[in-house]
């Protein structure tokens, strides 16, 4: 073989690996590229998300949602911009409605929404156009009691007074716990609480209690409470009767729960089914049909958020407590409320009935 032949040779096989080298690197690189591509990122980069509060502005719900916002958006791929609308009435039906039946269903919608709307199908259903059960939850960023209480003046201390005396309630409508709680408390305990029901957030149900038109309320949280009026608490301005959760919150652990206020096992079971919703907490969740990445994306963000040291240092300033849960618990807990048995849900919308004669 003659040398040029030799030289051919080696040059013909180094091209042919080159060749091959640089198609490998070529393919390498495409597949790098594949993998470090994000649809959800590519989809909400330069977009916003819009979150839904079913609360008025400047109450707990409203406050929470937006600390919430201010961080969730840096842990979602693509970091879209967080909104906030509030949309209150209807006793949180309107924002239940909207989001399931005329919110966009790509994940640029979530909704923030007081649970109370999750018990509400199952034992009244009135003006109801959704299904609880095919909202994806994407996280709760507390699990906190609720209270019922009177302004300081009535001079009642307990729910033995408010046997006694009539005390006017204010509530936002049907379907919540302004007007739910005070309306079970007369028909299972025989309490004296005349609803005066249509104001239209809880904020301004705390304005006309400071001025006198009506004298408590019901379904508020204790960190509510804390962060948004924390001289009410401080100056006693207001008598906390009752709690409603499933066992007492150690940092009010004089104050009864509304289970305990039953003289009768059945009713204990009834006041257990309307106490579910509270093992919802603050929680957030999407409309049915939001492709399944993007809600996988949306409930890892809300993890991150929860854990985020600036959040968590940011909710300590205002009082705001963080006992998050994840998505799979509060799927439980919200079917555990869906599939209430028939016999127990007859029992229970029995003691709702006379919400009209307890009415102003």
């Amino acid at each position: 073989m003659s040398c040029l032949s030799c030289l051919l040779r080696v040059f013909g096989a180094r091209r042919v690996s080159a060749v091959a080298a640089f198609a490998a690197v070529a393919m390498l690189a495409a597949g790098m590229t594949m993998a470090q591509a994000d649809p959800v990122a590519d989809f909400y980069r330069g977009k916003s998300i819009t979150i839904i509060v079913s609360a008025g502005a400047g109450g707990g719900f409203d406050t929470n949602a937006r600390m919430v916002a201010r961080f969730y958006g840096k842990h979602i791929p693509g970091h879209p911009t967080i909104l906030v609308k509030n949309m209150p009435g209807g006793g949180h039906l309107v924002a239940a409605n909207y989001l399931y039946n005329r919110a966009p269903k790509d994940g640029t919608y979530l909704g923030t929404l007081l649970p109370a709307f999750v018990s509400y199908q199952v034992l009244d259903g009135r003006q109801v156009e959704y299904d609880a059960a095919k909202f994806a939850w994407i996280g709760a960023s507390d699990v906190d009691n609720m209270n019922l209480y009177v302004w300081h003046t009535t001079g009642v201390t307990s729910m033995e007074g408010a046997k006694k005396q009539v005390l006017l309630m204010g509530a936002t409508g049907a379907g919540s716990y302004t007007e739910l709680f005070p309306t079970l408390m007369n028909n299972l305990i025989g309490t004296k609480f005349k609803i005066v029901s249509g104001y239209k957030s809880t904020n301004e149900i705390h304005i006309a209690m400071e001025r006198g038109e009506v004298q408590g309320r019901a379904g508020n949280f204790f960190t509510s409470l804390e962060t948004n009026n924390p001289d009410w608490l401080a100056e006693k301005k207001i008598n906390i009767l009752m709690q409603i959760g499933r066992t007492r919150d150690p940092n009010y652990k004089d104050i009864p729960l509304m289970t305990e206020l039953a003289t009768n096992d059945d009713d204990r079971r009834v006041l257990a089914v309307y106490s579910g919703d509270v093992a919802l907490g603050r929680s957030f969740l999407a409309p049915p049909g939001v492709p399944a990445d993007r809600i996988a994306a949306l409930r890892k963000a809300f993890d991150e958020t929860m854990a985020d040291p600036d959040f968590r240092a940011e909710a300590k300033k205002v009082n705001m407590s963080v006992r998050p849960l994840n998505a799979a618990e509060l799927t439980d807990a919200a079917s555990e409320i869906l599939s209430t048995p028939p016999a127990l849900i007859e029992k229970a919308k029995k003691a709702k009935l006379g919400a009209s004669e307890a009415k102003k």
